[in-house]
């Protein structure tokens, strides 16, 4: 008699699934932000899917999803919305020892708010409301791996829920060295800075290309590792319905040769033609000083020596600046050449750049020459020709 007094499991289950179903629907009414952009809460709409399973293991039934009307907004958001609390919902598995889970939520709720993060054995499921992005994934990463990372942007997703459509086209740049980010900014271009110690992750770039509110975007690289990189974050902003175009440039030189051309009153895929075709016209080249010994296309170098590099190969190995500046510049410069961009580097000699204008000035009258300070850490000057 006591025994039918206890309820068995799939009773406990079904209780169980049906009241977080209740709950879920009545997530908007406790939060505004989720009242605002029409959705329920991401975590809560997580466990009822894993309760609304075993509950359906176990009895056989599908469940009867609960009656509930999801408030919509009563008055714009926009940026209001933003403002009010973190802009964006990140969420991704995880794949991490269960004792790097306390401090990843410790991580976490410093950064943000509406924070979940469930699961075990080395598979978890994060979810949280930032500011910060990057901040959000780089604390995965510190734990484990993250995979499968999701970013929505609340202002642009109540924007598709108002029917509004972005405009506009934005141009994102990847550069290292103050100056040639200064440049870059100039030209209206969107800069993510990096250095050989700082390299842009998948994160930042995918964070930078989702915070844009525009329609169309054109990516310069500038970096022969971040062609890849710049791909697969696109592909991810492409399914939001954006049109994106990875022009696979690998010099920084290149990338300023397309951003000259670049003409938003263009439609996009003529002005995507237009920048790719000025970065695969520019020949490029650079100087820089050998870090460690090693065999190169132009022979054997050690420690000190100065490299010539011509479309991405060594070429020169010698040991004055200057000398090797001037190697490379010759290789670059033929008879149909009509423009030449010099960038010096951080603590870099300005004279050498100044010595190779005057002797170009002096020997090809028709060639015009820009130099410009770029602040490049470990390459003394970057060469273009055009």
């Amino acid at each position: 008699m006591l025994r039918s007094l206890v309820p068995n499991a799939r009773d406990v289950f079904a209780l169980a699934a049906a009241s977080a179903r209740v709950a879920l629907a009545r997530t908007p009414e406790q939060m505004p932000r989720l009242a605002q952009a029409g959705v329920v809460d991401a975590g809560g709409r997580a466990l009822v899917v894993v309760l609304d399973a075993t509950e359906r293991a176990l009895t056989g039934r599908a469940p009867e999803p609960a009656a509930h009307h999801v408030p919509r907004p009563v008055a714009p958001a926009g940026d209001d919305f933003v403002e009010g609390g973190p802009g964006y919902e990140v969420m991704y598995l995880l794949d991490a020892d269960d004792s790097e889970i306390p401090a990843l939520r410790t991580a976490l709720d410093g950064l943000g708010d509406s924070l979940v993060v469930v699961g075990g054995e080395r598979l978890w499921n994060v979810h949280v409301h930032v500011d910060d992005v990057g901040a959000a994934i780089e604390a995965g990463m510190q734990a484990g791996r993250p995979y499968r990372i999701a970013v929505t942007h609340f202002a642009d997703q109540i924007a598709r829920q108002r029917g509004e459509a972005a405009v506009g086209r934005a141009v994102v740049v990847a550069a290292t060295g103050a100056g040639l980010a200064d440049l870059c900014r100039e030209a209206g271009a969107h800069v993510l800075e990096f250095t050989r110690d700082r390299p842009v992750d998948v994160a930042t770039m995918l964070g930078t290309l989702r915070s844009l509110d525009v329609a169309e975007i054109v990516v310069l690289p500038n970096n022969q590792r971040y062609v890849g990189l710049f791909d697969a974050a696109a592909k991810q902003v492409r399914a939001d319905g954006v049109r994106v175009a990875v022009i696979p440039t690998h010099a920084q030189v290149q990338g300023l040769a397309a951003l000259a051309v670049h003409d938003p009153g263009l439609d996009f895929d003529e002005d995507v033609v237009a920048m790719s075709s000025a970065a695969a016209h520019t020949q490029h080249g650079a100087v820089t000083v050998a870090t460690e010994p090693g065999i190169t296309m132009a022979g054997p170098c050690d420690v000190g020596d100065v490299l010539g590099v011509v479309s991405g190969d060594f070429a020169v190995v010698g040991h004055d600046v200057a000398e090797v500046a001037g190697a490379v510049l010759d290789r670059l410069v033929s008879p149909a050449a009509e423009l030449v961009t010099l960038v010096v580097g951080d603590g870099a000699d300005d004279d050498v750049a100044q010595e190779l204008s005057r002797r170009l000035r002096a020997e090809r009258v028709d060639v015009d020459v820009v130099v410009y300070q770029g602040g490049q850490e470990n390459y003394p000057l970057f060469v273009a020709v055009e």
